[in-house]
């Protein structure tokens, strides 16, 4: 039988259409768009939210100059069945309408409060609430210097998620310093208008004398494997041995990660954009904005590595005068002067903006988390993409106790931060992917990884990550950072390649030598029976053989 025929849409005339239209926040869009955000299964969400609290402890504590320690906890919201045989089960823990697995609801099964406690500065009273209730509000969009956050989204959207699956409150304690109150606050996020609601603000006692607590209740879903909570802990301390973890999960194991060094790494220093990097649009904003009265002194003041005979010659190509007002450039005029900066020869901006691992600390954190014989690392010089300075490092583990029949593992860090989804979207990848293993002793597949015991980590450091989208797990692909990724592969892998040659060798030798050790005895009783000689000279004839093969055997 035919579906009846729907009867078609009443058209609707322009002002009615307008009447439609409204602002929409970028809180309602995100709460719409969570997969954006990594918070797109209740597996990752969980891992997002605990990945963007630590993202901001770690940060916290450098800024303030504190060796980093921190507690991460994942706690169920009642006991948890998480894979364990039990020997009952209530009717409302049994499968039905509540079961995620029955497709009518989700389960209080699955709900859990995350914490993350650090011992950084702390924050102050009055920002709060933005940080932890409002997306889009940071000190780092506009800083270029190496961070972990960028865009002021991450732990706010994990605040968010949290209330929409669960309807529960954020609560933060901070304490800024020794005989400070410590404050308890707990708010929501007003969606429509993406500001923070308080629900109580009160001073409490609290045993630290610095630092934050987060607590978050969401909806998730606990499991170990490569994109779990524990992965992503294990290779944070891997990537930074300055810090000191303990994690308490679901099960209440107790895991502690000791820090392989006190000292924390250098302190990156924020530096101005470079003029390789700046656009047309942009360009145009930075002039209206300038503080100066001329172009001379806009190029020397907004941008870095510009001095008085660079910005001559940028503005005598551009043909412009140099005491022009910035404020009153054309579209013309600032085209020409984007130009001139294309075919400007200018240094490349400084590197002190970076805080590199460093390759004492790559192979001292492999050492920590991979158990091999053999460890490598390397550090590249610092480059560019888009202006924007960035340095790649690379580090080796080989043998020991890794499975020699798997695929190699790929531990991929930008900012110290591991890199667990989209892997095959992530230039880090196609770089390794592409590189000639089998060169270096491995066996590699046409298009795929190399085969063997091997762990490859590859570290980007950079003052803008530029990842493929809002949750931060995979790099694009610049020409720029595959190349330097190559680079610094075929390095480490030439070490490697040397290690494996050296190991052929040895083993071949040894083998040579057994071969001695077994038959030469025979040789001897054979000569023996055959010339009838005594035991002396039957060992003598041996010890004049065997020292016959192992001079051969040197040749």
């Amino acid at each position: 039988m035919a579906a009846p025929r729907r009867k078609p849409a009443a058209s609707a005339d322009a002002q009615e259409m307008a009447g439609r239209q409204r602002e929409i926040s970028i809180s309602e869009f995100f709460t719409k768009n969570r997969h954006l955000l990594g918070f797109d299964s209740p597996a990752r969400a969980l891992l997002t939210a605990i990945k963007e609290a630590v993202d901001n402890s770690l940060d916290a504590c450098e800024e303030g100059g504190f060796a980093p320690v921190l507690y991460v906890e994942i706690r169920p919201d009642r006991p948890v069945n998480l894979g364990l045989e039990l020997a009952s089960l209530d009717e409302s823990a049994k499968p039905g309408k509540n079961d995620p697995a029955s497709g009518n609801g989700t389960s209080r099964d699955e709900r859990y409060r995350i914490i993350v406690e650090d011992n950084g500065p702390g924050i102050v009273r009055a920002q709060i609430p933005r940080i932890f209730g409002k997306l889009l509000y940071g000190s780092k969009f506009h800083s270029l210097k190496q961070s972990r956050g960028q865009q002021g989204i991450g732990i706010s959207a994990a605040g968010m998620y949290g209330q929409l699956t669960t309807g529960e409150p954020v609560t933060i304690y901070s304490c800024t310093g020794k005989g400070a109150p410590a404050h308890r606050i707990k708010l929501q996020m007003d969606m429509k208008k993406n500001e923070p609601r308080i629900l109580t603000d009160e001073e409490t006692i609290w045993e630290k004398d610095h630092g934050t607590r987060i607590e978050i209740m969401l909806t998730g879903s606990y499991k170990r494997g490569q994109h779990s909570v524990d992965n992503y802990l294990e290779q944070t301390a891997i990537a930074n041995p300055h810090l000191h973890l303990t994690y308490k999960d679901p099960r209440g194991e107790i895991v502690v990660y000791p820090n392989a060094t006190k000292d924390l790494p250098p302190a990156a220093i924020e530096i101005k954009p470079h003029p390789y990097g700046v656009e047309l649009g942009i360009l145009g904003r930075m002039l209206q904005d300038t503080k100066a009265h001329s172009l001379t002194e806009f190029l020397k003041d907004e941008f870095c590595r510009v001095g008085p005979k660079t910005a001559e010659q940028i503005l005598e190509t551009a043909g412009l005068p140099d005491r022009k007002n910035p404020s009153k450039m054309q579209m013309e005029d600032i085209q020409k002067l984007i130009d001139a900066i294309a075919t400007t020869k200018i240094a490349s901006p400084p590197t002190d903006c970076l805080s590199p691992i460093g390759e004492d600390l790559v192979m001292a954190g492999l050492k920590s988390g991979v158990t091999a014989d053999f460890y490598t690392s390397v550090t590249r010089p610092a480059s560019v993409y888009r202006g924007n300075p960035f340095q790649i490092e690379v580090g080796l583990a080989y043998g020991g106790q890794l499975p020699g029949d798997e695929l190699a593992k790929v531990l991929r860090f930008a900012n110290r931060v591991p890199l667990l989804y989209q892997a095959s979207a992530c230039a880090v990848h196609k770089a390794v992917l592409t590189s000639n293993w089998r060169g270096y002793g491995m066996q590699q597949s046409k298009g795929a990884l190399p085969t063997g015991p091997l762990v490859i980590l590859v570290h980007m450091a950079s003052v803008w990550v530029p990842f493929t989208s809002e949750s931060k797990e995979a790099v694009a692909h610049y020409p720029e950072i595959i190349k330097e990724i190559r680079l610094a592969l075929q390095e480490a892998g030439r070490q490697l390649g040397s290690h494996i040659r050296r190991r052929a060798r040895e083993k071949d030798a040894l083998k040579k030598q057994s071969y001695i050790q077994k038959y030469i005895p025979h040789i001897g009783d054979a000569l023996q029976s055959i010339l009838a000689i005594s035991d002396v000279e039957r060992a003598e004839v041996v010890a004049t053989l065997t020292d016959t093969l192992e001079r051969s055997r040197k040749l």
